[in-house]
């Protein structure tokens, strides 16, 4: 089919755009529900994104052996600015047996390292702790609220109360999660319909553009629901943060790529169907390209050891699938109902925009600029006005000292990249904003031993038990030992429960559970208990922490490579290249080495985060990476479209005046939709925000509007190689 100069018969020039528009919103019918739900089938749970290798995942199929009950313990603190009274303590025992009540808990009790059967006071006397077993975990935020609510109207007079340890801090950590299926979403939105407004300076596209991106993510939502409902993807807050964002901002991209080519059509035919025909036509493959090269760089993470890493991979691939698929039918059905209407009150005119001929012309001087006798310059930059001429012309004049300035900057912003601190965050400084889970555990470290709550598990041969527990305790930041047996208070005549051959015993750390001082704990344990037992495991919430980040860091070395290697090969099929691609590809990573680099310096010395996540780097690279060629892709696209028809020098030119301002506008939508992410107060997602953000800006303006078309200029017509286009000697080239 020549889309070119589609003209179709009356009827259907209706019935088709009609039927699209239709069927899209009968999808947004179907999505806009389900956003509401979404958050019932997504888990906070650190541990259950462990891989099956890790041992934290092998001590927790243990556990369940020797305890059928599933629950979390909340652990209460109740301080007093004075010495408590024999009265408070007796009111504090009252309360003890009333958060028995609270529908979702088991009966409270006092930690197992005491041989006190309710609230044990600290050993200042000045706060009181007992711990409330959460057996309905999957409304922990719930649960931990009415006891909250109980504690509050119960607590004797003039003391404090904290509800924190592992059920209180996922409480405080799905809280700040709640924002994302409203607050998030409006953020983006509104953002990106500011900055549409003020570069189109139309108020119908920017709503037709946000129209594209909501059913878009309807469609999304729907499938990720179904698909983590049946159990096939593990969802949590994060990914569910990323899909809202990385639909709307590619979306968004994509829908301005083909709105660019509309617009420019229009002012060159009259019909607005040979119009959209001629912009697809130019639009649909780079399009398609980015779209599939993101969806190959995500589904790469399907090969991390971390399963919410593995989940991210399909569950982000959905998001982008539905934003190429409603960019290529929803918003076409859109522009051929609107027609011109679209770029309302400024309407695109035939003949009101100066077109270029793409034919040879005599040697001129171009501003001041000698050009070739093949006049690349002129042919490049013909009907080019504004910023994109003088960037142009400085290309042209200088493209060696302009590319290699940029080079020399970029690098030295990535030697930044070396004060990244990765290496994970305890669980208290993931919360940005307030948190009682997080200010429990401050209290908790003042008058008890910090780790109190949340033991370090170890499961050892029966029989060795004893060697074990002595071995432990002798661990620099084990504050006590006990072994199972079985419920109520340790009892050293009690025998230990033993399950399979094997026993259980708790370790309570001197040190907060998921500080570095407590993960240094578990690497010691696990140094020095196999010497005493071969078969000895250990686990817990400071080995979760532990594991998460040691695989974290594995994965980063192992994806990394895989996904450059992916988005080589794709670039290598859309430009029939080998060197292009490369150029491409060595951008992408010193833009990522430089925006982790300048990241790492405003993290540690603006923001006084006190490190990252495990995580960071990687998700950085991965979308920065991504959406970094789908820029690229946009701009070389066009390059090799009019490098076919003028040489490469001056296709260079044109293709950076093209695309200029819709690339540079893309990029500006897609920043500020990731910084929308720094509404949710936590440490993860402020961090990528930040990262994703800066990224974006600094590979649209510097890198895709400097690096890359000064290099390719430099590089000439061998930046095709080995393909035809770069074997033949163009006789438009010199």
């Amino acid at each position: 089919m020549d889309l070119m100069n589609w003209k179709p018969k009356r009827w259907l020039r209706i019935f088709l755009p009609a039927v699209l528009i239709i069927i899209w919103l009968a999808v947004a019918g179907l999505g806009g529900p389900t956003f509401g739900k979404i958050s019932d089938v997504s888990t906070n749970d650190q541990a259950a994104f462990l891989p099956a290798s890790a041992q934290s995942t092998a001590v927790q199929d243990w556990q369940s052996k020797f305890v059928d009950s599933t629950s979390i313990p909340a652990v209460v603190v109740l301080t007093s600015p004075q010495a408590l009274t024999q009265e408070q303590l007796a009111e504090v025992a009252g309360l003890f047996e009333k958060l028995g009540a609270v529908g979702g808990v088991q009966k409270p009790v006092a930690p197992q390292t005491t041989t006190i059967a309710g609230p044990i006071p600290s050993s200042d006397k000045l706060a009181v702790e007992f711990l409330v077993p959460v057996a309905d975990v999957g409304n922990v935020k719930t649960v931990v609220g009415e006891l909250r609510a109980v504690i509050a109207a119960n607590l004797p007079a003039g003391m404090s109360s904290y509800v924190t340890g592992p059920a209180g801090l996922t409480a405080d950590l799905v809280s700040a999660f709640s924002g994302i299926d409203g607050i998030l979403l409006l953020v983006a939105l509104l953002a990106v319909f500011v900055i549409l407004l003020v570069v189109y300076r139309s108020v119908v596209l920017p709503i037709l553009v946000l129209l594209t991106s909501v059913v878009a993510l309807c469609g999304a939502i729907v499938v990720v629901y179904y698909l983590a409902k049946g159990d096939v993807i593990k969802l949590n807050g994060q990914s569910q943060g990323i899909l809202s964002i990385l639909v709307i901002g590619a979306a968004t991209d994509y829908s301005l790529l083909l709105v660019a080519r509309f617009r420019e059509s229009l002012h060159e035919v009259q019909s607005k169907w040979t119009a959209l025909g001629r912009a697809f036509k130019g639009a649909w493959e780079p399009i398609v390209a980015s779209g599939g090269t993101v969806i190959l760089a995500l589904l790469c993470l399907l090969f991390s050891d971390l399963n919410s890493n593995r989940s991210l991979g399909p569950i982000a691939a959905i998001g982008i699938f539905f934003s190429l698929l409603a960019a290529l039918t929803f918003l076409p059905a859109l522009l051929l109902a609107f027609g011109r209407g679209a770029f309302w009150p400024f309407l695109p005119k035939v003949g009101h925009q100066h077109k270029h001929k793409h034919k040879h012309t005599s040697p001129v001087t171009v501003d001041g600029l000698a050009a070739t006798s093949e006049g690349d310059v002129a042919r490049g930059l013909a009907g080019i006005g504004g910023l994109w001429r003088r960037v142009g012309l400085l290309i042209a004049r200088r493209p060696r000292a302009t590319w290699v300035l940029t080079l020399v900057l970029l690098l030295a912003a990535g030697t930044g990249i070396f004060q990244l601190q990765a290496n994970g965050v305890s669980q208290t400084q993931v919360i940005l904003g307030p948190s009682n889970a997080v200010d429990g555990q401050k209290a908790l470290a003042a008058h008890f031993d910090a780790g109190s709550g949340s033991p370090v598990v170890i499961i050892a041969d029966q029989g060795k038990q004893a060697q074990v527990a002595d071995a432990v305790g002798k661990v620099k930041g084990i504050a006590a030992v006990n072994v199972y047996t079985g419920g109520g208070r340790p009892d050293a005549a009690a025998a230990p429960v033993v399950r399979d051959g094997r026993v259980l015993i708790n370790a309570t750390l001197a040190d907060q559970a998921d500080s570095d001082a407590a993960e240094q704990v578990v690497q010691d344990l696990r140094a020095q208990l196999p010497a005493v037992d071969s078969g000895v495991l250990v686990g817990g919430v400071s080995a979760i922490a532990l594991d998460t980040n040691v695989t974290a860091q594995r994965d980063l070395v192992k994806i990394v490579p895989l996904v450059l290697v992916v988005i080589l090969l794709v670039l290598m099929l859309l430009l029939r290249s080998i060197v292009a691609p490369l150029v491409l590809i060595g951008s992408v990573v010193l833009s990522y080495g430089a925006a982790m680099g300048i990241s790492a310096i405003v993290f540690n010395h603006v923001f006084g985060f006190p490190g990252a996540d495990a995580t960071v780097p990687l998700f950085g690279f991965v979308f920065l990476v991504a959406l970094g060629v789908d820029y690229n892709i946009f701009l070389m696209t066009r390059v090799r479209e009019e490098a076919k028809i003028m040489g490469t020098r001056a296709g260079v030119l044109r293709g950076l005046g093209k695309t200029g301002s819709v690339i540079t506008s893309a990029g500006v939508v897609l920043a500020a939709t990731f910084a929308a992410l720094g509404v949710i107060p936590l440490l993860f997602l402020a961090q990528l925000a930040f990262i994703v953000a800066f990224g974006v800006l600094l590979d649209t303006v510097v890198v895709r509007s400097l690096l890359v078309p000064a290099l390719s200029y430099d590089i000439g017509r061998h930046l095709w190689w080995p393909s035809q286009l770069g074997r033949e000697r163009k006789e438009v080239e010199s």
